[in-house]
């Protein structure tokens, strides 16, 4: 079965990275208009087994923002977001390139969303059953983010990876995938007040 997850998380990513493409031009142009810097954001994260890779996203917020200000934290109405950026993260696109860590094989469609090596802890100071999350490939959305996103703590966060890498299956997966996209139209849990992610 996990197979058949691979192969249409390859045949997925490689059909929208075609069809999205002239979107990503646009998105890019924007993000050049907007603001000095790179189109996008390259970030260390943890994959699989602890593997560390570097996923992509479209700059929402100023060049080098991670060193200034609240660092990872980000509340809405961050200085440090950018006008095109505060769209794209409302409307979720800032997350598109990490189809091509999909394509790659570094990420899925669905799966725990990867942390950063350092937080909120690092790889070896998960317990044995906190690396759970780790025995399946991180992803673009997940079970976590169908139950609260970004408005729950990370260790319930954690409890919910946990809870997929257990029970995963293609239906889970499909009802993740579909319960993702209600959760974008209606804009909910972008932000919280304590948000950990850039």
């Amino acid at each position: 079965m996990k197979s058949i997850k691979r192969v249409l998380d390859f045949l997925l990513s490689f059909v929208a990275l075609i069809i999205l493409s002239p979107l990503f031009l646009i998105i890019a142009i924007c993000i050049k208009i907007d603001s000095k810097g790179p189109v996008f954001f390259k970030q260390e994260r943890l994959g699989k087994d602890g593997e560390i890779f570097l996923i992509y996203k479209f700059r929402t917020m100023v060049d080098g923002a991670i060193h200034m200000g609240s660092g990872l934290r980000t509340d809405e109405g961050d200085p440090r977001i950018t006008k095109v950026g505060g769209f794209l993260r409302k409307t979720s696109l800032d997350e598109l390139p990490q189809l091509i860590n999909v394509l790659k094989g570094e990420m899925s469609i669905v799966g725990p969303r990867p942390p950063v090596p350092y937080h909120p802890h690092k790889y070896e100071d998960y317990s044995e059953e906190q690396k759970l999350r780790f025995t399946v490939l991180p992803g673009i959305t997940g079970y976590a983010q169908i139950n609260g996103r970004n408005e729950i703590e990370w260790d319930e966060r954690i409890k919910y990876d946990i809870y997929y890498a257990r029970n995963w299956s293609l239906g889970l997966d499909f009802k993740i995938f579909f319960r993702t996209i209600k959760i974008v139209l209606c804009k909910e849990g972008i932000y919280r007040e304590n948000k950990n992610n850039i």
